[in-house]
């Protein structure tokens, strides 16, 4: 499509932030954008991930709605793909049933995240809220590389509040803590906790 760009970021870059105007709709073929949400008292939470195939909803909000972004976008890796400018975006859309479709299902698989988020939140116990993020964040190596404050952004809690659960898990032999992240022992204990078993 004319105008259609290639789009490339390093790991760490900032994508997007607040009150920023949205330059377009990006379309990933490699990496991860992560979409955090920051409250007054400067707490965060992760929304959602974007991945290849999938939408951002920020994005896709700021180009219907004429908005600036809410929310802050960083590059988790390296990012590659392409970007529809702003200008040509309802014309795509209009126009392209294929890519239509692809942001119509991938809207519905984002709400569905967002109702998760929501019961994990509100509905679940921190206990089994914290193992599913160590169990979704571990490598194959069984280690989860990330601080107790980036883990206290994945749950929507409080750091302090990390730290001393993950000493509990420790203390029950699920866990051990290992320089620049936390070493995962135990994990059919994590998924029994995670399933609100334990």
């Amino acid at each position: 499509m004319p105008g259609l760009r290639e789009f490339s970021a390093p790991k760490g870059a900032t994508i997007f932030q607040p009150g920023q105007p949205c330059p377009g709709f990006v379309i990933l073929s490699e990496g991860t954008i992560r979409v955090t949400l920051a409250g007054p008292s400067g707490r965060e939470v992760v929304l959602y991930r974007v991945r290849p195939g999938e939408v951002c909803l920020q994005t896709l909000s700021c180009l219907i709605n004429g908005e600036a972004y809410g929310a802050d976008g960083v590059a988790e890796t390296r990012l590659a793909g392409h970007i529809v400018p702003a200008s040509e975006f309802q014309a795509k859309l209009a126009e392209d049933a294929g890519f239509r479709d692809m942001i119509m299902q991938s809207v519905s698989a984002r709400f569905a995240e967002y109702q998760q988020l929501i019961e994990d939140v509100a509905l679940t116990n921190f206990d089994a809220r914290l193992a599913k993020v160590l169990i979704r964040l571990a490598r194959p190596d069984g280690k989860v590389p990330a601080t107790h404050s980036e883990l206290a952004i994945e749950t929507a809690s409080g750091r302090a509040y990390v730290s001393r659960r993950l000493a509990e898990f420790a203390r029950q032999g699920w866990v051990r803590q290992v320089d620049n992240g936390v070493a995962l022992l135990d994990l059919n204990a994590l998924e029994h906790v995670a399933a609100g078993e334990r």
